[in-house]
C-alpha cells in the first residue's frame, strides 16, 4: 500500500468482523481505494466504508476503532482528496450510540454479555478518534474552507459529545 498506510497489513483484519462480514475482504481495499484511487473512486471507497465500520450511520462495529487511525492519517494526509468525506465519516463514528442506548433501555439480562461486548466496540471507536485530535486541529487550520470547515465541524461534535455512561 506504499508509504500511506503501510501499517495496514499489521492489523489482523481476518479475525475482525466489520458491517458486512469478515473485515479482511473489505477494509484493506476501501482503505487502499481511498489512498489510491482518483477522486471518484475514493468518494465510492469512503460510502462503502462507512456501510461496513459505521453502518446506517450510526452503528459501529468490531473493525470500527481499528480501523480509524488510518482514517486519521489520511484525513492527515496533504495530497488526498475527499476529506470532507472522511471527517464526516469520523463525526459519525464519533456521535454512534446505538449499542450505549439499546444497553440502558433493556431490561433483559440474557443479552447483557453482548450489549457490554458492542458498547466496548462503540467507547474504543470513540477514543480512536479523540486520539486523532491533533490530526483533525491541523486539518481545521487549513487555508482550503472545504476542508477547514469540516475539521471544524468535527471538533466541536467532540467537545459535545459526552463520555458513555457506566452499563
Amino acid at each position: 500500500m506504499g508509504s500511506l498506510l503501510r501499517k495496514v497489513s499489521r492489523v489482523r483484519w481476518g479475525e475482525l468482523r466489520d458491517g458486512t462480514g469478515a473485515a479482511a475482504g473489505g477494509i484493506p481495499p476501501l482503505l487502499s481505494r481511498i489512498a489510491h484511487g482518483d477522486e471518484d473512486t475514493a468518494r465510492i471507497a469512503i460510502d462503502d466504508l462507512g456501510d461496513a465500520i459505521c453502518a446506517l450511520g450510526f452503528v459501529v462495529g468490531e473493525a470500527t476503532a481499528p480501523t480509524v487511525p488510518f482514517l486519521l492519517e489520511l484525513v492527515g494526509s496533504p495530497h488526498m482528496a475527499c476529506k470532507a468525506e472522511l471527517l464526516d465519516l469520523l463525526g459519525s463514528i464519533c456521535q454512534a450510540d446505538q449499542w450505549h442506548s439499546a444497553a440502558a433501555a433493556t431490561q433483559d439480562r440474557k443479552h447483557e454479555a453482548g450489549y457490554r461486548q458492542r458498547t466496548g466496540w462503540e467507547a474504543a471507536a470513540r477514543a480512536a478518534v479523540y486520539a486523532g485530535r491533533s490530526v483533525i486541529e491541523g486539518v481545521a487550520s487549513s487555508v482550503r474552507p472545504e476542508e477547514a470547515a469540516p475539521a471544524r465541524k468535527l471538533l466541536q461534535v467532540m467537545d459535545d459529545t459526552l463520555p458513555f455512561p457506566e452499563l
